[in-house]
């Protein structure tokens, strides 16, 4: 089986609101242009399209047909779709690569949160009998994942303000001292509702070397689920995660990019990849700076590759996750050989 590599990575500008609709082409436009400009290649040089996105938070059935209007109606495509973050459309595409069907694959996912109220749509995800009719929030959801961390000793109301410091630049002091949102979180422990994009191109490792100076090839990749049941899994923890890691060598690595949408979360992760203080964590920003729904998973591994890519990174950890309170979690390795 071939390697496999990223070799190209765009995103949208993650914006609060944008003009376009809810289908992401005026997102997806822009970012293909960008991507296919980076890397010299065209749409026909595209052996795969894959994407990811979310037809209730479009409001519409089958939005992600409508998407493929930015690829355009000719030549003729090989797509596909999955009903979540693009990090997954991504081990879709990888899988393509892995089985010698294609030599390149195209990877995309878009998401316009601000169209609806998205802690109704997330309330959507949860167990259909006894916890979606209460329509609960995924703000307060991640709320009591916090508290019960916080009840257990585990982390501090400190140690969530240090996680939003080192992306904010703020005083640890001045951030205690504002209000909660929904207790024990603030403002700065949620990330923001955000509209935007993402895309990925992958390759063979050899196709790749002609694309770009410095492919990140994924040496490990690896996906878990962990049960919808809220009360049936320890929130203060990750097992999914866990098990992914446990699967992949994560020995060595420089820089970790999470999804990581609510400041706890962020310390869940380091805790269950074993990433040291030695690790840089999210130099992007991640998604408590941005969080497109169904592209900040994508994004992660997009980020990872951009920092091998520049040489800023030698091996680089990448999480995506799906699902209320990290329920589904994604891991890749890249590394620059």
């Amino acid at each position: 089986m071939p390697d496999v590599a990223i070799a190209g990575f765009a995103k949208a500008p993650n914006v609060r609101e944008t003009p376009g609709t809810t289908n992401g082409v005026e997102m997806l436009v822009p970012i293909f242009a960008e991507v296919f400009e980076k890397t010299g290649l065209s749409k026909q040089d595209i052996g795969f399209w894959c994407s990811g996105s979310s037809d209730y938070l479009a409001g519409r059935a089958f939005s992600f047909i409508a998407a493929v209007d930015a690829i355009g109606a000719f030549p003729p495509i090989h797509e596909s779709h999955v009903e979540m973050d693009a990090a997954w459309a991504l081990y879709e595409a990888w899988l393509k690569i892995k089985m010698g069907e294609v030599e390149t694959a195209l990877v995309y996912g878009f998401g316009k949160s601000s169209a609806g109220q998205l802690s109704r749509v997330l309330a959507l995800q949860l167990d259909p009998y006894v916890v979606a009719p209460l329509w609960p929030d995924s703000v307060s959801i991640a709320g009591i994942q916090a508290r019960l961390g916080l009840e257990a000793g585990l982390w501090s109301e400190k140690d969530l303000a240090e996680v939003a410091a080192r992306g904010t630049g703020k005083d640890v002091a001045e951030l205690l001292d504002t209000p909660y949102y929904a207790d024990p979180l603030r403002r700065h422990d949620i990330a923001p509702i955000t509209d935007g994009a993402a895309v990925v191109i992958l390759s063979t490792v050899d196709r790749a070397r002609d694309i770009v100076d410095r492919p990140a090839v994924i040496t490990g990749i690896e996906h878990c689920v962990d049960s919808p049941v809220l009360g049936a899994r320890d929130l203060t923890r990750s097992p999914s995660t866990e098990a992914a890691a446990s699967a992949l060598d994560l020995d060595g690595a420089d820089l970790a990019e999470l999804h990581a949408p609510f400041t706890h979360q962020e310390l869940i992760l380091r805790t269950a990849l074993k990433l040291d203080d030695g690790v840089k964590i999210n130099p992007s920003g991640g998604a408590l700076a941005a969080n497109p729904m169904f592209s900040a998973g994508l994004a992660r591994i997009g980020e990872a590759a951009a920092r091998i890519h520049s040489g800023e990174s030698r091996k680089a950890v990448a999480h995506a996750t799906s699902g209320p309170v990290l329920q589904q979690n994604l891991v890749t390795v890249l590394e620059a050989r």
